[in-house]
């Protein structure tokens, strides 16, 4: 059941050197492939990264938080094309979302590095050296990065207990159950 996986899923930033399974790699795929999106204009694409050089340059594509990916063997960058949808960042968040889920549902860890709005150590915008790595046409943009391995860490899902539920109302705003 989803809420299972729900349950489980944490992020995970510490993992094997294990690499992932080309077959595995497919499964990931599909799952993100499968994104709704807003009018099915599918304004998202997917840079596989499963060379090591090149995830090493993709941990320091911003100041802070992207580290971690240095002991990735997989990340996945979230690209999408603005001119193809008005709620890009939705239809790519979504993306990104299945992306994390099926990883969790395959026995692997993952984590999201947000490139979207950041900088680089030396200040110069994440965005511009990513499509310069990456090779990105003019107008692609990169909305996330998501480092994917098999973890090196246990973590226990969030406890039924912390969850907010004081953010949730019913019928109007500020109504609690």
């Amino acid at each position: 059941m989803l809420i299972d996986l729900l349950r489980a899923r944490r992020s995970i930033r510490k993992f094997t050197a294990q690499p992932i399974e080309p077959e595995t790699i497919d499964l990931l795929l599909e799952a993100a492939l499968r994104a709704p999106s807003s009018k099915g204009s599918n304004p998202w694409d997917l840079v596989v990264v499963t060379d090591r050089e090149m995830v090493q340059q993709l941990a320091v594509a911003k100041a802070h938080g992207a580290t971690f990916l240095k002991g990735a063997p997989l990340a996945i960058v979230v690209c999408a094309d603005p001119s193809k949808s008005d709620v890009w960042i939705e239809d790519a968040s979504i993306v990104a979302t299945l992306l994390h889920l099926e990883a969790t549902d395959l026995g692997l860890g993952s984590c999201w590095v947000q490139i979207r709005l950041r900088q680089r150590g030396d200040g110069s915008d994440s965005q511009a050296f990513l499509a310069d790595l990456l090779g990105l046409p003019e107008g692609m943009v990169v909305l996330a990065i998501v480092g994917i391995g098999y973890p090196a860490e246990a973590k226990s899902g969030h406890p039924h207990s912390s969850l907010p539920f004081n953010q949730v109302s019913f019928e109007r705003f500020g109504r609690r159950g």
